[in-house]
């Protein structure tokens, strides 16, 4: 048997980098994952280009029982400490919006560039390998796999959530922390669309494919960003964000022309254009489909010289504050990320080491640090395993 020192589980964002940091420290390092490829996450974020991290990173941009968790991490190895190896590496980038980091070539680079230095640290990386369940021994710790039982002095546990089940995600880092004793917190979907019941969907499925410039809030927090109507709800990037604080039973609430007065959009082409239609006014603010969906809702038939401007006050306050009742969301087949893990209270935020199993570790997506979207999931997947490379 080979000894090895560290064994990471799981070959994404953060066990590779994990890998890297002990790999480059002199430890002997096994990453072993059950997929056919390492990174696979990484290769399709981004539309394929790989949304790195944010140059906004904050820790009020982070959900979780404790987000002020992530922040020991965050603050040792940055947003810039990331680009500045991205630079070395000579991938270019660029800044898209609201501070979000895109490679200009394919995400594959990224993921090249780190199969590469985990290469040059002497790491060992084997993929099409199944973990199971994880022991301690008198030395550390022991790893079933499905290449037999590997022993090393610490487990660094980077196996991610359950969101995209498609693309391997599995519980298992979750069922190794149950197994430890360590408590975890619940988990559901995030950065996930969200879904409407039949009536609802009626007439939100013939807007499908619309999008709007838009204000979502939920579960007290708003976003200003896309909203896109879908066949099964709403999606885009601004639900995609309230998702993760929205909560079965309560409403969201969409601004459709944020930074407009809709009220006196309306009133100024009642005066100017009164022989115009309402749907043709309501143009000048969303886009002409749903403009003509809100007409139709509206029941305000005839010219607009012939509508009182009380009711178009009532309709302006509706394009303002719309609320919605979602019955539930896409779920883990689309989620982007996992919401709640391992609770942050059983390890130490300078380590990332289970406190009471000490050689233990937890990193990335596994743990109950839940970023917006925009880069800061991989971030925080940088910076935690960053963390716990340089003392497993």
């Amino acid at each position: 048997m080979v000894a090895f020192d560290v064994i990471v589980v799981g070959a994404g964002a953060a066990g590779m980098m994990a890998a890297i940091e002990a790999g480059q420290r002199g430890r002997r390092v096994l990453v072993i994952d059950h997929a056919a490829k390492p990174g696979e996450k990484i290769r399709i974020s981004g539309g394929g280009r790989c949304n790195f991290t944010n140059l906004g990173i904050a820790a009020d941009r982070y959900l979780g029982g404790n987000p002020r968790f992530a922040l020991s991490a965050l603050k040792r190895f940055t947003q810039w400490d990331f680009i500045a190896r991205m630079d070395q590496a000579g991938i270019a980038w660029h800044e898209k919006t609201l501070g979000q980091l895109f490679c200009n070539g394919p995400a594959t680079q990224v993921v090249d560039w780190l199969r590469a230095e985990m290469q040059k640290a002497g790491v060992t990386l084997w993929l099409s390998c199944t973990p199971g369940s994880v022991t301690r021994t008198a030395t550390g710790f022991a790893v079933e796999t499905d290449r037999g039982v590997q022993e090393a002095a610490s487990v660094i546990v980077a196996t991610g959530g359950k969101s995209i089940p498609k693309m391997g995600a599995t519980g298992w880092g979750y069922r190794v922390a149950e197994s430890f004793g360590l408590p975890l917190t619940e988990t559901r979907p995030a950065l996930v669309p969200l879904t409407f019941a039949e009536q609802e969907l009626e007439w939100i499925k013939p807007l499908a494919g619309v999008a709007v410039t838009g204000r979502a809030t939920a579960g007290g927090a708003g976003f200003d960003e896309a909203v896109l109507f879908t066949h099964r709800g709403l999606s885009g990037p601004a639900i995609l964000q309230v998702s993760s604080y929205w909560r079965e039973g309560e409403a969201v609430t969409l601004d459709l022309c944020p930074g407009q007065d809709a009220g006196a959009v309306l009133r100024r082409a009642k005066a100017e254009a009164g022989r115009a239609q309402l749907s043709t006014a309501l143009a000048r603010l969303v886009p002409e489909r749903l403009a003509r969906h809100l007409a139709d809702r509206a029941a305000l038939p005839g010219p607009l010289a012939t509508i009182p401007g009380a009711d178009l006050d009532r309709l302006a306050g509706q394009l303002h504050g719309w609320r919605l009742m979602p019955v539930g969301s896409e779920g883990y087949r689309t989620a982007e990320v996992t919401l709640g893990g391992v609770d942050t209270a059983a390890l130490d935020a300078r380590t990332m080491a289970a406190k009471s199993v000490p050689g233990l570790y937890f990193v990335g997506e596994v743990v109950d640090i839940t970023g917006w979207l925009g880069g800061y999931n991989f971030q925080w997947a940088w910076s935690s395993g960053w963390a716990a490379g340089q003392v497993a």
